[in-house]
């Protein structure tokens, strides 16, 4: 080979290494100093994950955007967001639909980054008193983000919490009847339907299985997988997180999700990250009195840990 081919093929290749190497990073490894593989790290320790109690994290497809929830000893729920500019995530603030009219919690960016649901206590109207938890949502705009409303039919007319949303815009959600006790409440779907959204349905009891508090369902873009958490008796202590997949339209049993994200504590109200490579999920404890409250974010390597889990399915 002639020195002078040799040398612009070589700085083709090494162009094409040093970007490959790029890639395996994103934009979240600039919050943790460790990438976490098979086992469960806190996420973004000291800044987003502190000595509050965080839970329900959620990122803009470009994941240059995330908003949590955050409640401070003997204080409300309050969501805050982040950004990330000129290669630097700015500091926690209260997101920018804060009110002092009632607590926000457990917010989510559908799989399009055009919406931001959350849950409020906040007045449904003009009048000055909260009518109870709804769920509200923001539209991404040209501007940035939309004043917030609250959902129609039929999220309206009943206790809606960690709404998540797939790509086809269907929604999964926990609800319970009217009169239930909390423990009672199971999740429920939506389809998105040309007029709007069908009626909420309980879902099969493949997801809500013989447990109870099942609850914060997060429905993968594809609705191939959803992870919730409940708590069991053969489960690793408070509520476990549980993973159920997809199958030519039938969900299989729920698998709990093992040691490497269980254990006898809470953990609780997962995501996964927009490019499929990490799960979060809170870790925490709650003091029957609610005042000895101790939590934060954790995060794992989720294609890992699903494929351990897949290789179970059906053995």
């Amino acid at each position: 080979m002639k020195q002078s081919t040799f040398y612009p093929i070589f700085t083709l290749l090494l162009v094409f290494l040093v970007s490959c190497g790029a890639e395996k990073k994103s934009n979240l490894t600039l919050l943790s100093d460790q990438i976490p593989t098979d086992t469960a790290l806190i996420f973004g320790e000291g800044v987003v994950s502190t000595d509050d109690f965080e839970f329900a994290i959620t990122f803009s497809p470009e994941m240059d955007e995330l908003f949590f929830t955050r409640r401070k000893p003997e204080d409300d729920n309050e969501i805050f967001t982040m950004k990330l500019e000129n290669g630097q995530w700015s500091k926690p603030e209260p997101a920018f639909f804060s009110t002092d009219a009632g607590w926000d919690f457990e917010p989510h960016i559908d799989p399009t980054g055009n919406l931001l649901y959350f849950g409020s206590t906040r007045p449904l109207n003009d009048t000055i008193k909260a009518s109870g938890m709804h769920q509200w949502y923001s539209t991404k705009t040209a501007k940035g983000w939309s004043d917030p409303e609250p959902l129609g039919s039929p999220f309206v007319d009943r206790v809606v919490m960690y709404l998540t949303a797939s790509e086809n815009g269907n929604r999964y959600f926990t609800s319970g009847e009217k009169d239930d006790k909390p423990g009672d409440w199971v999740i429920y779907s939506s389809d998105k339907e040309a007029s709007g959204y069908g009626d909420a349905k309980t879902m099969a009891t493949d997801i809500n299985f013989s447990g109870k508090w099942i609850a914060h369902s997060y429905i993968a873009p594809d609705e191939s997988y959803m992870i919730y958490d409940g708590e069991s008796e053969d489960g690793f202590g408070d509520c476990d997180l549980y993973i159920s997949f997809n199958q030519n339209g039938t969900w299989t049993e729920p698998y709990n999700m093992g040691p490497e994200v269980n254990t006898e504590h809470c953990e609780m109200t997962a995501s996964v990250s927009p490019d499929g490579k990490h799960l979060f999920f809170h870790r925490g404890v709650s003091g029957d009195d609610e005042e000895v409250e101790i939590g934060n974010i954790y995060w794992i390597d989720f294609v890992r840990l699903k494929e351990k889990i897949l290789s179970k399915v059906g053995n």
